[in-house]
């Protein structure tokens, strides 16, 4: 089978999977009462949220993995050749979405079914991340044949990182895997913004023939869209971390696995602008005992009280994250 038709035939079972799977999830969450809890600080608007059933990312998850495993199954006797580095690039992006999503899910867990308001505890939280991080960055120093080099874009060519890479990638996924973290706080909002940044991702992957991320992002978009049938205002399921932790981790594994991190600020944009906004408010806060900078973060907060619609919000958002992405792909 021909690249082209393994990719569209990949995106389709994503797309399917995700509709049935999150289809047949809600009825469940919302046996177990599996709903969602409401920040007391958080909008006025969102209290009439609690209750919807919340760990949707667990679809996503199936729906994805099932659909790369097919992809990969698809494609191993043409172009891609089924060969040992495509295989272990495979692995290590499912890996890594998996184990995120993972410890989003025991996060979840402890908020959803425990009822401990504060979830997984912080220092446990990112250093699980944290071991993650480093093994990602070992093994692709040490067991991948460009080991520490980088894409660098407008340059065109590939620098070697040395020393600094490990330190690099780690800061690199803990900063994306969070931010898309926080970025999940509007209906539809992570998901609209991940199925563009996904496809930008697949798209480079083909221009470089990074077979095994091109299938991971292409299933991965097809997977978000498949819950954004629910997830869209109003939501009838939320992702939780089990969902935004996966969508985190798997984009920027992929990424990493093609060279290609030093784009992620670019087309994730909007994941980058609400990790920042939160940063410039606590800073500020803090500097200034108890001044804020926005009325609210992370930044869709801002433009919601500031009395955006949440859809506008979502809308505004996709369309800086597709202008973004155009610039990234422009610039290969």
């Amino acid at each position: 089978m021909n690249t082209t038709a393994a990719i569209i035939i990949t995106a389709v079972i994503a797309a399917v999977l995700g509709v049935l799977f999150t289809g047949r999830l809600i009825p469940k969450l919302k046996e177990k009462q599996m709903g969602q809890n409401i920040r007391e600080e958080g909008p006025e608007a969102h209290k009439a949220k609690a209750g919807t059933p919340s760990m949707g990312g667990i679809a996503i998850i199936g729906a994805v993995t099932v659909a790369m495993i097919t992809g990969c199954v698809l494609t191993r006797l043409s172009v891609f050749h089924g060969t040992p580095a495509v295989i272990a690039d495979a692995g290590i992006i499912l890996a890594g979405f998996i184990l995120f999503g993972l410890i989003g899910f025991l996060d979840d867990y402890l908020k959803v079914i425990k009822k401990e308001n504060e979830g997984l505890k912080v220092k446990p939280k990112f250093g699980a991340q944290f071991i993650i991080a480093t093994a990602l960055a070992l093994y692709m120093v040490y067991a991948t044949p460009n080991g520490s080099q980088v894409y660098i874009p407008i340059y065109g060519q590939t620098v070697d990182f040395g020393f600094w890479y490990v330190p690099f990638i780690i800061f690199t996924m803990l900063a994306m895997v969070n931010a898309v973290n926080l970025t999940d706080g509007l209906d539809g909002l992570a998901s609209s913004v991940t199925v563009i940044v996904a496809l930008t991702l697949c798209s480079m992957g083909m221009a470089f023939s990074a077979q095994a991320s091109t299938l991971f992002n292409v299933a991965l978009a097809g997977g978000c869209l498949g819950f954004l049938v629910f997830n869209k205002n109003p939501a009838k399921v939320f992702m939780g971390d089990t969902g935004s932790l996966a969508l985190g981790g798997g984009i920027t594994v992929a990424a990493i696995v093609m060279k290609m991190e030093l784009f992620l600020p670019l087309i994730g944009i909007i994941y980058v602008l609400e990790v920042l906004s939160v940063c410039i408010q606590v800073s500020y806060f803090k500097l200034t005992h108890g001044k804020r900078i926005f009325r609210m973060t992370p930044l869709h907060h801002h433009f919601e009280l500031g009395g955006m619609k949440e859809t506008r919000v979502v809308l505004l958002f996709s369309c800086i994250t597709l202008i973004a992405c155009i610039t990234g792909l422009l610039l290969i």
